[in-house]
């Protein structure tokens, strides 16, 4: 079978689930290779800054490496604004989905909240409110995110800062988003931020 022949969901057979079910498990299986290609996509998006989004996300993951950061975070730090060319309004909720069945909950929280929480360092310039993340002061993540926000993504926009390559980080990708997708083990609220 090359293709199933039902046009409407409902009319699918068994026999055909079951085949689209074995494409879809090769399919996600490159989710890494996928991801990667965004990420380097992500060289040619907007400009204006000193570095591409690219070396941001890449300086972002360098940054978390350095300080001690565990796997998920500096994976998180690479793609956290993945979403940048598909939902520049709401980047961080997309790069939030992409990560949610693979990381801790804490991490998904942190990438998800993390385009609010970086306002505090530029809205008052558009006239907007710097202070919307305080809404959630008292949620037990608050400071692992104002310290993702602090140390990895609001820091990493310096041309001079010696910045680990794709490759380097390659492998973390690869280990993190290979993981069993929703495995109770890994998404149990911990922190280690």
């Amino acid at each position: 079978m090359k293709t199933v022949a039902f046009t409407q969901m409902k009319d699918g057979t068994q026999e055909e689930y079951i085949y689209l079910q074995n494409l879809e498990h090769d399919y996600i299986r490159g989710l890494p290779d996928r991801l990667l290609v965004a990420l380097k996509r992500l060289g040619d998006s907007m400009e204006g800054y000193q570095v591409s989004r690219l070396t941001h996300s890449l300086q972002s993951a360098t940054l978390a490496e350095a300080d001690g950061a565990d796997l998920e975070t500096i994976v998180a730090a690479l793609v956290h604004d993945i979403g940048d060319d598909l939902a520049p309004e709401n980047h961080s909720q997309l790069a939030a989905a992409v990560l949610r069945p693979y990381v801790r909950a804490e991490v998904t929280w942190i990438v998800e909240m993390h385009g609010l929480f970086q306002m505090k360092y530029y809205a008052h310039h558009y006239g907007k409110n710097p202070d919307g993340y305080l809404a959630y002061k008292d949620h037990p993540w608050f400071e692992s995110c104002n310290r993702f926000c602090e140390r990895y993504d609001q820091a990493a926009f310096d041309p001079a800062y010696p910045t680990q390559p794709l490759s380097h980080f390659e492998p973390m990708l690869r280990e993190v988003f290979t993981r069993t997708p929703f495995d109770p083990a890994i998404l149990k609220e911990r922190s280690s931020f």
